[in-house]
């Protein structure tokens, strides 16, 4: 509480002294039975002497200022609380004195934070501010201070449920006085009214805001659910928003976010925002999400469940009637809004919800017609859960009845908050002032009332203390930790199936129809990189293969050995059918194709007579339209005039020496039945002149006979 004397008049004191001799002793007597008189005040002291013959008299005169005369706006709550200096922002007066008593419920301490300490003076001997343990004259100094621009960022702390705060001014010239918040100590995070969103970094955080924060001159830009700009103070934003109440003040939940364009110009709870433009962010609050409308402007709310005291019905100069009827005070319904017929503190509409709902807040407009610019400027509201008996909202700790501030014209939205809701099925404004006439149009907000069992779990759950938003910080990092890894789990399984499908599937269908023939045989790459191996890489692989025409004629043979012979002289070409014989080739290597030579399609026609293949020679015009494949029997050599079509004579390979399998590259030492020659038709030797390419064959054994 503020301690001040009983009247704001200022005292005079006399005091007659009869003595006949003055000196200074007297004189300081004086003056100390004057500050007996008025110890709490600053003492204008005049010793007017007057002499005489036998008596001696002093007048003492004590111009005792009113106690309470230093003091500014300043909201003292049971658990917080808000206190500044006199003329705030502003210079504080000249000799001026002020006390505060501070008190909250036993069992709690109670400390301060400074918003600002601008006092003058550099020894704290006449300008100052001090805080006391307790409160009476057995209180004792905490701590006291004086400067200009002075920075205390640290929580001072009392030692009991008790303090005083004592500030004192005499003649000064500059300082703005102080500006300060207190709560008891369990609230670490107390901020005071001038923090802004720009002062905390973090994206989302809580703090505890005080009581009395409207005795702010700072403005704010902005309005829910859109946001407030960032250099908005917060608990003053707070208020607006309804999210906690000037009376008491409360716990805020911040979320902050990029800035927007515009910021909207509301009025609110008794404050008013201002318009703004874009910033670089915003912030915004955490609610519990009961401020959702009640039907009145959706027509959730029929026509029947309106009801009022009174309606204005009127004609015009036209002869046009027209009523006012309580159907009219819907929010942002066209046409008249509701009017009683005669406007007095006596009227009231009222909304019958059917069920009782909590009730958040309410927001109203005037008429909202150019030509009726009619609306209620201040309201009481009543509720009541059967219509018989009527209660009249209250804030939290008070026991006076609220009186909201309504509209400032006929056409702007003014939205006011309940801090406790409203837990009722009957609703009724009572319009205490106005406009020329009353006239309203409303929306109620709030939702409807949890069950028993979820209000218990809610109460459980959902306290609002910071030792429980703790937990619920700690549960949801649990929750976190848990559901990610499952969640990586599952998409990498779905991952690694989708790639295991894709990958089955492509193999299967590479596959299909390729089962006498290894892999690499079927791809075209393969095929073209053998022409450019060696003879020794190439017969590593399965290279012999035959027609199914001529696995018959091979059955009756003996197993082949397979030969070992150097490199290929020249590239073996690609011909299906022909055995690899791994001595020198007999085609010809490419020197180039003629201008205008194509290669044709080898499988989807033969190749044409006047088109040579690139390396074989051409067979005689009387030969086979197709080359005949060259069998070797390693067991005997052919001769020239044998056929292939005629059985030979099968020699044993068995006995051989490694002599038998060295290649004969001497000319000299064989004669022309040693060559290869081409053959017609009849399996008859065809001679030939030009043998340039004609490679012999090896061979160490001569035929054992001819057929």
């Amino acid at each position: 509480m503020i301690k001040a004397p009983a009247n704001s008049m200022f005292h005079f004191y006399i005091i007659w002294v009869k003595i006949c001799l003055i000196n200074l002793e007297s004189y300081q007597l004086l003056l100390w039975a004057c500050l007996l008189l008025c110890p709490l005040c600053l003492c204008f002291i005049n010793g007017i002497l007057s002499f005489a013959e036998t008596v001696c008299v002093c007048v003492c005169v004590c111009v005792c200022c009113p106690a309470g005369d230093g003091c500014g706006p300043s909201v003292l709550g049971p658990s917080s609380g808000t206190l500044s200096s006199l003329g705030y922002p502003g210079t504080y007066p000249n000799d001026t004195v002020c006390e505060w008593e501070i008190s909250v419920p036993r069992g709690n301490r109670i400390h301060f934070r400074f918003a600002e300490l601008d006092i003058e003076d550099s020894d704290c001997q006449v300008n100052y501010l001090r805080l006391y343990n307790g409160i009476g004259p057995e209180r004792s100094e905490i701590v006291k201070y004086c400067g200009l621009g002075l920075k205390v960022n640290e929580l001072i702390e009392a030692t009991g449920n008790q303090v005083t705060v004592q500030f004192m001014s005499g003649t000064h010239h500059s300082g703005r006085g102080f500006y300060l918040s207190y709560s008891t100590t369990e609230h670490t995070d107390l901020i005071t009214c001038l923090h802004k969103g720009t002062d905390i970094p973090e994206a989302e955080f809580s703090k505890y805001c005080p009581a009395g924060c409207l005795t702010s001159t700072e403005e704010i830009s902005g309005t829910i659910p859109n946001g407030y700009r960032e250099s908005s103070p917060l608990c003053v934003a707070a208020i607006h928003a309804g999210v906690v109440s000037n009376a008491e003040g409360g716990r805020i939940y911040v979320v902050s976010s990029k800035g927007i364009p515009h910021y909207e110009a509301t009025l609110a709870n008794n404050v008013t925002s201002t318009g703004g433009t874009l910033s670089n962010s915003l912030f915004t609050f955490k609610t519990n999400g009961c401020y959702g409308t009640l039907g009145l402007e959706n027509s959730g709310v029929a026509d029947t469940q309106l009801s009022a005291s009174s309606v204005w019905e009127w004609s015009n100069n036209m002869g046009q009637h027209s009523v006012w009827a309580p159907s009219g005070a819907r929010l942002k319904k066209a046409g008249p809004p509701w009017a009683p017929s005669q406007s007095n503190q006596n009227q009231w509409l009222q909304v019958d919800l059917k069920k009782e709902k909590r009730i958040t807040g309410i927001t109203t407009t005037g008429s909202t017609l150019r030509e009726y610019q009619y609306y209620v400027s201040a309201y009481q509201v009543l509720y009541s859960s059967d219509s018989q008996q009527w209660n009249i909202y209250r804030e939290a700790n008070s026991t006076q009845d609220k009186v909201f501030k309504g509209n400032i014209n006929y056409l702007h939205e003014v939205r006011n908050n309940f801090i406790p809701p409203i837990e009722a099925r009957f609703v009724r404004i009572s319009p205490t002032q106005w406009q020329q006439r009353i006239a309203l149009k409303l929306e109620l907000l709030g939702c409807a009332i949890p069950s028993v069992r979820t209000q218990e779990r809610k109460a459980f759950l959902i306290p609002n203390t910071d030792i429980c938003h703790l937990v619920f910080l700690l549960l949801d990092v649990a929750l976190a930790a848990v559901l990610v890894p499952v969640l990586v789990m599952v998409l990498t399984g779905l991952i690694l199936t989708v790639v295991c499908a894709w990958h089955w599937r492509n193999r299967k269908k590479s596959s299909e129809g390729t089962y006498d023939l290894p892999h690499w045989d079927r791809t075209d790459w393969w095929k073209s990189m053998k022409q450019l191996l060696p003879s020794k890489m190439v017969e590593t692989e399965d290279s012999v293969r035959y027609s199914s025409s001529e696995v018959g004629r091979l059955t009756g043979r003996g197993a082949v050995p397979r030969l070992h012979a150097e490199p290929a002289e020249y590239a073996q070409p690609l011909v299906s059918g022909v055995t690899t014989l791994g001595a020198r080739s007999t085609f010809k290597p490419d020197e180039g194709p003629d201008p205008g030579y194509s290669d044709p399609d080898l499988y989807d026609a033969p190749i044409s007579p006047d088109v040579y293949h690139a390396y074989a020679e051409p067979l005689p015009a009387s030969g086979s339209e197709y080359a005949t494949p060259i069998v070797v029997d390693m067991g005997c050599h052919p001769s020239g005039g044998s056929s292939l079509n005629q059985p030979s004579t099968v020699c044993s390979f068995m006995g051989a020496g490694p002599a038998a399998l060295l290649t004969r590259t001497d000319s000299s030492q064989s004669g022309r039945s040693a060559y290869d020659t081409p053959k017609n038709a009849t399996g008859q030797v065809t001679p030939t002149e030009d043998l340039t390419y004609q490679v012999p064959q090896s061979s160490t054994q001569k035929p054992s006979g001819h057929s």
